[in-house]
């Protein structure tokens, strides 16, 4: 799939999250991109504000992408709140 246009669709908060999401996306056979915003010049002083990384895929993909990271941020909320119990 060359040729693609890639589009920003998230910001994942950790790489953890950002992994989660590169895995599962490359499950549904959908490509993504993984732009860590972590700069070395400034030791990540940024993250905070900007989140870890952006997560980015084919637009023609976007839809099915961010149904599919949806359900993982769902996941990921279920399991921290029972966690929480």
């Amino acid at each position: 799939m060359s040729g693609e246009n890639y589009k920003k669709i998230t910001v994942a908060e950790n790489k953890f999250e950002a992994d989660l999401i590169a895995q599962t996306l490359q499950e549904e056979e959908i490509p993504c991109m993984i732009r860590s915003y972590h700069d070395t010049a400034y030791d990540g002083i940024f993250i905070p504000q900007k989140g870890w990384a952006a997560v980015m895929v084919p637009e023609e993909l976007e839809a099915k992408a961010n149904a599919i990271i949806s359900e993982i941020r769902k996941s990921l909320q279920e399991k921290k709140h029972q966690e929480e119990i």
